[in-house]
Parts: C-alpha cells; structure tokens; sequence
C-alpha cells in the first residue's frame, strides 16, 4: 500500500514538473558584438549562444540573434512579439551596447551611428521601454535580463554634439522600474559600468546567469540572489548586479528536474532501478562531464536524463576563475583550428617556455607542477584549459592558442617556488585593459511602478 502511495505521489509529482515545462515559453536572446562605427566587443555574441542553449534546455521557444543590424534587430523583436502573445513567461536577453539618454534607456544595433540627442530618438537606437512593453505586454511573466552595461563609446559624443536644449546622457543605464508580474535585472546598478569579461567566452553577469537560472528546483528571485554573490565574488567586489521585480509569484525556470532531484528514494525507485538510481548518486553533483556523459551512455533513456543533460550544459557554460587582457584580441581561428604534436613542435618551445606555460596554467586555475615536461598530467590540464575557452580540445598546442595563452593576465597564484627568471608573470592591474558594460535599468512597462528592491548598487 506504501508503494502504491509513493507510485502515485510520484505520478502526481512528474505530472505537475511536466505540466509546468509545457507552459507557453517564448525568450528574445540577443548578443551585439560587431559594432562597426565602435570597437567592438569580445563576449556579447558567445553570451547570447550559451544564454540560448540553457533556455532551450528547459522548455523555452528561443527568438536568437548576433551582431544584428537596426532593421534585423526589429525583425526579430517583430517575430518575438508575436510568438509571446499570451505566453506564461516571456523572457528577454541581450548583451551589448546600450545608452540612457534624459533617463531613458536604448539598445543599439551593430550598425548604430549616434552623434547626437536626435540620432538616439529619431531611430538609430532601440527604446527598451517602448520594446518591453509592445513585445511582451501580454505575458503572464516578464523576465527581463540587459547585460548592457558597457562604458558607451557613443557618450562622449553625444554630451559634445551642439544641442538646442540639455541632454543628459549616462556612462551606463539609468534606473528603471517592473510593472506586475515582471523582474529586470542588470549586470550593475544604474549610471555603473561592468565588466565585459574574459575575452571568447562569458561577462561576469551572464555566466552567473547560466549557472543558476536554470538550477534544478531553483526559483528564479532565489537563483539571482546567488546570481548577484557570484558575481560580486568573481569581480573582486567591483560589480554588484542590480534589479528590480514585481513578481506576484513563484517562477521556477527548471520545475521537472526539481521534481527528479527532490523525490525520495522510495519514489525514485518507483521509475528508476536500484542500480541506476545508485550510479545518478554517485554523479549527480559531480563537476565531470565525462562522469555525466558516462551516465547518459548507460542509461540512454535514464529517469535522469533531462537532469543529466541540464547539469552538463550547466557546467560548460559555469563560471570561470580567469581573468584575460581583454586589451589583446584573440584571432577567430584560435577557436577552430586543431592542435597536434606537429602544430606544437613547430612553436619550438624549449624547457624554459614549457615551464612558462605550466605556470601559466596554474596562476589561470589549472594546477600543474612546473617541470618542463609535457608528460600526461601537463596534457590533460591543457585539454582543460582549451575545453574552457572553447578551442578545440586536444591537450596540445599550436601558435594561435599559445599565443591567445600569452595574452592572459594570470593571477597571483603562482606558486614562488616554480616562479623563475625565464619570463616574469604579468598580473591583473587595478587601472585599464578592462572592457565594461554599463548599468542598471528597469521596465517602466506594463503596471504600476513599484517593487522592493532585488538587489543593490555598488560604487567602484
């Protein structure tokens, strides 16, 4: 009798998890990089790709987009709009460039051009109020998510253009508010800049974002709270996210892997065997891919399977400890050209600069001892170190990747003893090489214009 309570407490359960992935889910996911009137940025298109590839895991139709032009862009919020019309949560990425002008915020398509007050409101930029409120005025949920707070190249220009009457424009973006049923959160607080990260992979904001918004079981107020500790962390208390929300509910971005994750063992073994449910908790924590992948190849069609594959994406898109001079591009092909012996041979590195990279490696994160050698061990922490970045992972090196290596600032991690006079470790300064997005904003959409604060600002 116990068993068929637990049986049918367990039906009830995946039911209601299923029940909630199957709501109506529409997210605009956006990432500007290839500015070409600016110097464009490093990470905003890899930003939208990870942040695209998480959502679509739990459930959601995805709008995406990179390096849009004015009129591409509005292509795509037309589509968006569309498809949110009666959605239960309508969510909205972007990352790039944005601007507040007279206190009032804009996106700017690659192509953007501002000289001026009129250049801004005559159509060169995207209103964020007016596009909050046209594309998802008919959601249930709102979530909105503007890592678009960038040092704005175009200010300068705008506060020195010849104005009839004062503009006011801001190095980041200005304070907004959510109407009911909405959350808006940013990378910082208004008027603030952040940082745009380590070049050819995620800012400091969207890999938190990846990391906990689709966290099994997790609501999504709580998963910003760690959101905002993740990042203040990572940045050395430099950057502090901010938002404000107005959510007359619990949302939950993950509900069926929650259910998966809570049941109790009486339950889990209702679906799943006892041998199977004995390997999913030997793993389900782990921070391997490789154990996880070992699951899915057991259990192709495993009870834990969609849970399986949430936790990898989670991992590949986690947070890194790293730091890059975002001063020094990183040439595109680094990103597909393989490396073997041969590649690496033809670099011609001697012991001195093997130990180089060996401690390279370790002031990145990657702990290895300085030897010299490049034996297993070395191998292995290099596949690690490009699986990150996203190169092709092969343990070996070639020019464009050692290079791209070289151009890190390493951390003071290193340790002394493996420190030697071949070539000195360069470390992170306090003043330029760092790239910013600029701050905070809220929806000024649909409802009412107030709310407790999500989080707070930080003054560097």
């Amino acid at each position: 009798m116990r068993f068929l309570i637990a049986a049918m407490s367990l039906a009830a359960f995946v039911f209601s998890g299923n029940a909630a992935l199957a709501d109506k889910r529409v997210a605009f996911v956006v990432g500007n990089s290839a500015y070409t009137n600016v110097p464009q940025l490093p990470n905003p298109a890899i930003d939208a790709k990870s942040m695209a590839r998480v959502l679509r895991n739990v459930g959601f139709e995805v709008v995406e987009g990179a390096n849009l032009t004015r009129d591409a862009m509005t292509a795509k919020l037309l589509e968006f709009g569309k498809k949110s019309e009666g959605a239960d949560v309508a969510l909205f990425f972007y990352a790039g460039h944005g601007i507040a002008v007279n206190g009032t915020n804009y996106l700017l398509p690659i192509d953007a051009d501002l000289k001026s007050e009129m250049d801004v409101k005559l159509g060169a930029a995207i209103n964020v109020d007016t596009t909050l409120e046209q594309t998802m005025g008919d959601a249930k949920v709102k979530l909105v998510f503007l890592d678009a707070c960038r040092d704005n190249p175009f200010a300068a220009k705008i506060r020195s253009a010849r104005a009839t009457r004062s503009v006011t424009v801001a190095s980041g973006l200005a304070e907004m508010k959510s109407g009911e049923g909405t959350l808006i959160a940013f990378a910082t607080g208004p008027g603030q800049t952040a940082l745009d990260g380590e070049a050819g992979t995620n800012s400091p904001f969207t890999r938190a974002l990846i990391a906990n918004i689709a966290q099994p079981g997790l609501e999504i107020q709580q998963a910003m709270t760690k959101v905002r500790a993740q990042v203040n962390d990572e940045t050395s208390k430099a950057q502090l996210p901010w938002g404000h929300t107005n959510l007359t509910g619990t949302v939950y971005l993950n509900p069926a892997a929650a259910a998966a994750s809570d049941a109790t063992a009486t339950v889990a073994v209702a679906q799943a065997g006892e041998v199977e449910l004995e390997f999913w908790r030997s793993i389900k924590d782990t921070n391997k891919v490789e154990e996880l992948n070992a699951y899915l190849t057991n259990y192709p069609n495993g009870t834990f399977k969609a849970l399986a594959l949430a936790r990898i994406a989670a991992i590949q898109d986690g947070p890194s400890t790293t730091t890059r001079n975002l001063t020094v591009g990183i040439d595109p092909a680094t990103f597909t050209d393989d490396a073997d012996q041969i590649s690496e041979d033809q670099i011609g590195l001697d012991k001195g600069q093997r130990r180089d990279v060996q401690r390279r490696l370790t002031g990145l994160g990657f702990d290895i001892k300085a030897t010299g050698k490049f034996d297993d061990e070395t191998r292995s922490v290099i596949k690690r170190w490009q699986a990150a970045r996203g190169y092709p992972a092969t343990g070996y090196l070639n020019k464009l990747q050692h290079k791209a290596m070289q151009s890190e600032i390493v951390s003071t991690r290193v340790a002394s003893s493996d420190v030697s006079d071949d070539e000195p470790v360069r470390h992170r300064s306090s003043g330029g090489g760092r790239r910013a997005r600029g701050g905070g904003g809220g929806m000024g959409g649909p409802g009412a214009l107030f709310g407790h604060m999500m989080g707070g600002l930080f003054h560097r």
